[in-house]
């Protein structure tokens, strides 16, 4: 089994590339600018790491043409934006939804002929539970992540007939560089928001998407799974 895991070399991506590699896939992951971490993940694991920006088409067709096909692609790429309406710039504007949205789109586009001639595929997207229920301060942030659930539902319906699952993961507040910005305070302010009472682990989200991936889930297509904590309820 081959997976793509993009935004692979970090954070959440990085737990992803960990776990599909244990589960004893073929892994190739791609990164933009985190060169060291990626080559360290590599040697850890075994992946094929392979620089792209996913906002940039060119770079994706490239980046394709090196993996032999796809049975899961997971689209983890993205990036985040705090500050009022008011205050994000165009440029910062079309920048969040060209990684977190377009990003997307390149890369099923990609992943597709594969999907298709194998008539069989995963195709696992990560949104937020702002993408679910908006927040304040990430207007911008939180629109993207809408977005790709829209996108995911779509798709799940337009690839069905080809064999191909399709569905989301939605993360809560998870330990990763996203909230180096935040306060210690900050972060005891949103585990006691959290019903379980912690913040979650990249080890967690990876683990419900090794599941969305396998045979075990193999009734499940068009669905967000909020890894939140009871964050929302």
């Amino acid at each position: 089994m081959i997976t793509v895991v993009t935004g692979g070399s970090r954070g959440i991506g990085a737990a992803v590339v960990r776990k599909f590699a244990q589960a004893g896939h073929q892994v190739y992951f791609l990164y933009r600018s985190s060169h060291q971490q990626a080559q360290a993940l590599c040697r850890e694991t075994g992946a094929v790491a392979i620089q792209a920006d996913v906002a940039d088409e060119a770079s994706v067709q490239a980046a394709f043409s090196r993996i032999p096909s796809v049975d899961t692609l997971i689209c983890n790429a993205g990036i985040a934006h705090y500050g009022l309406i008011s205050d994000i710039s165009s440029a910062e504007w079309d920048r969040l939804f060209a990684v977190n949205v377009k990003g997307v789109y390149h890369c099923v586009r990609a992943a597709l002929p594969h999907f298709l001639h194998n008539q069989a595929g995963n195709l696992i997207t990560v949104s937020s539970m702002w993408g679910q229920a908006g927040a304040s301060c990430e207007a911008a942030y939180s629109a993207t992540k809408g977005a790709v659930i829209a996108l995911t539902k779509s798709l799940a319906k337009e690839l069905a007939p080809s064999g191909v699952r399709v569905n989301c993961i939605a993360p809560g507040v998870i330990q990763t560089q996203m909230l180096s910005n935040l306060s210690s305070q900050d972060l005891q302010a949103l585990s006691e928001q959290t019903p379980l009472g912690r913040l979650g682990t990249p080890e967690e989200v990876a683990d419900a998407m090794v599941f969305l991936a396998s045979e075990a889930a193999r009734f499940i297509t068009g669905q967000v799974l909020s890894l939140d904590g009871g964050f929302l309820l």
